[in-house]
């Protein structure tokens, strides 16, 4: 990826996160690789600032990078 991406809807679901962009593409990565997110309530999870590159959780210190649900793939062991 390159540059910005453009999303249009960002939940919860199922201990995933999920995102969709502009263009109708859906991805989602899972809620246990960031424990600042999991382990948060509902309602902090829904208190989030979109950036053109990201999503900011100011409370929760916590940012995720569009391009990550895009690349990011959790490494074993």
């Amino acid at each position: 990826m390159d540059g910005e991406i453009d999303v249009e809807d960002i939940w919860f679901l199922n201990d995933r996160i999920f995102i969709r962009t502009v263009s109708g593409e859906q991805r989602s990565l899972p809620l246990k690789w960031f424990p600042r997110l999991s382990g948060a309530s509902q309602a902090d999870r829904e208190k989030f600032e979109l950036s053109a590159f990201g999503i900011h959780w100011p409370d929760l210190d916590e940012d995720l990078s569009f391009e990550g649900f895009f690349t990011y793939i959790k490494q074993n062991g």
